[in-house]
């Protein structure tokens, strides 16, 4: 009777263990689970108030300079670096003039774009056609070339007119996630990069004519004709710091007597993104990462009280 009654209390203490250890661990990760989405939300105000700060340094421009003469705050850097008490962040100013025009470029064009992110043969002509489709009117002279009409009935229904977002793309026939957003593959050494997607590339405030040589992407700029010697030589050059001059890029040959489809433009459209991580109470930086993006437009103040107008806002992103 008694060794009964010790195998009992023993049961129930190792019962009582179990759902003491269950109760403990579920309290862990509901912690865990609660400081990360903390940490996520601090820095989404983060990449916010970055957003802010860094539109303040494109308005500032070149007005203000330092004593060398170089800019205080912009001087047409693709990317902006911020250091704040509570975390750090990264802003990229990105021109829509860096892109090619989704409503004009030319079907060969798109084509080349789609191979150059990526896409076989067959789904590139597929996409270029399916975006030409979109945007030509149903009743208009369609505005591809022979060899890239439309073949055939297809179950997806353009709108037959122009694109009024960027993400319209995504119901186009043949685009994937991975070719609008971009996606990662291996490079020669087997690490992984990212590779970028038809988002960062068109746009429908996008560049009928030179794209903006310090923030093009390299499968625009390969989409639109610029010799690969020419963005490989370029890409390097504005790794160490901005394009300022026409000469620099003229001594690429990326001027008038090379790839006319580069030049220095100014834009007064374009995309802030910023990607923010908290700072931890021992300095360290948080894991968790937000990444916000804004595209903007500048106004003329002599016919506008504001100084901008903000045409859309991404309140999550996806940043490398």
């Amino acid at each position: 009777m008694r060794g009964s009654a010790l195998i009992a209390v023993l049961w129930l203490v190792a019962a009582l263990s179990a759902i003491a250890f269950a109760l403990a661990s579920t309290v862990r990760s509901e912690i865990g689970r609660v400081t990360t989405a903390a940490d996520g939300l601090k820095a989404y105000y983060l990449a916010t108030g970055t957003v802010d700060r860094a539109l303040l340094y494109v308005l500032w421009g070149r007005a203000y300079r330092n004593p060398d003469g170089s800019s205080r705050y912009y001087d047409g850097a693709p990317y902006l670096h911020f250091q704040f008490p509570s975390g750090q962040a990264v802003a990229e100013v990105i021109p829509e003039l860096s892109k090619l025009n989704v409503n004009y470029a030319p079907p060969e064009e798109l084509y080349q774009l789609a191979v150059a992110l990526g896409a076989g043969p067959e789904r590139a002509r597929q996409v270029a056609l399916g975006i030409v489709d979109w945007r030509t009117p149903a009743l208009g002279q369609p505005d591809a070339s022979p060899e890239f009409s439309l073949a055939g009935p297809s179950s997806f229904r353009p709108r037959h007119a122009s694109f009024e977002e960027i993400e319209e793309l995504l119901l186009v026939k043949g685009m994937t996630p991975e070719l609008f957003y971009g996606t990662y593959e291996r490079d020669a050494q087997g690490r992984l990069a990212p590779r970028r997607g038809m988002r960062d590339c068109l746009s429908v405030y996008g560049s009928t004519g030179p794209l903006d040589a310090n923030t093009a992407e390299p499968a625009a700029m390969a989409a639109a004709g610029v010799p690969p010697d020419t963005i490989s030589a370029l890409l390097q050059v504005r790794r160490q710091a901005p394009i300022l001059r026409m000469e620099q890029l003229n001594a690429l040959g990326a001027g008038p007597s090379g790839a006319a489809r580069l030049g220095l433009v100014t834009s007064s459209t374009f995309t802030i993104r910023a990607t923010a991580q908290t700072r931890l109470p021992d300095g360290t930086l948080s894991d968790a990462r937000r990444s916000v993006a804004m595209l903007v437009k500048l106004l003329d103040r002599s016919q506008f009280a504001e100084p901008y107008h903000v045409l859309r806002w991404y309140g999550n992103v996806w940043a490398e």
